[in-house]
């Protein structure tokens, strides 16, 4: 399973790339806004210089909520770097949109995925990626990572290639189901990278080699 960040955060990304594990990055509108980014011309600059931290997929979702409008930036978006994957959401024009840039050869992230249903209408269109929302999802009181399952089951038995992105993973033990679920990538926010190196008895076990260490080094 691969790992992407999910950030629009330009420090965060490049601590994340020191580490090698990290190969994409996803972003959307809220994310952007963190940042300040307001419009399409900013978000660009921003993308431009995540392109340089990280050589792999990089999600970059429309504003839009009107299926014209969302393939009109689309195809903008996809001239902005060949790693940028467009993000469009599962909305009735969301799948016209995607409809139209995967006839263009656009590489397409299918977000704000809730149901098996979705997916199966994405993957129908060729997107590239379908990102089920597993917290969100998870709030509402249904099991996330069972649709998840479902879905990674779902595709391999019709031999669909559409990558299933776990999305919306709020804490480490989300990572691992989503590794044991089969999900072909699952996509982090930098806190849950963080936690995800540190274990307690790592550090345990550092302080007392340093101890044992410098006990031996005395004269």
């Amino acid at each position: 399973m691969k790992l992407f960040l999910d950030t629009a955060n330009i420090q965060e990304v490049r601590e994340a790339a020191a580490l090698g594990a990290i190969c994409g990055i996803t972003t959307n509108p809220s994310l952007a806004a963190k940042e300040n980014i307001g419009d399409l011309e900013s978000y660009k600059s921003s993308i431009l210089i995540l392109t340089q931290l990280i050589d792999g997929p990089i999600s970059v979702e429309v504003t839009a909520a009107e299926a014209s409008r969302m393939v009109q930036q689309g195809e903008e978006i996809a001239t902005w770097h060949p790693n940028v994957v467009v993000k469009i959401p599962s909305t009735m024009d969301g799948f016209k949109a995607m409809a139209v840039l995967c006839r263009q050869g656009i590489p397409v992230n299918q977000t704000l995925c809730f149901s098996i249903n979705q997916a199966l209408l994405g993957a129908e269109v060729g997107v590239r990626y379908v990102s089920p929302f597993v917290g969100r999802m998870d709030d509402e009181g249904q099991d996330g990572m069972q649709v998840v399952r479902e879905m990674v089951q779902v595709f391999r038995l019709h031999g669909i290639k559409t990558n299933v992105l776990a999305a919306s993973l709020r804490h480490p033990m989300h990572v691992v189901e989503a590794a044991k679920a089969g999900a072909d990538v699952a996509t982090i926010p930098f806190k849950v990278l963080l936690q995800m190196t540190h274990h307690p008895l790592t550090d345990v076990g550092m302080a007392r080699f340093t101890k044992d260490w410098q006990q031996a080094a005395k004269p």
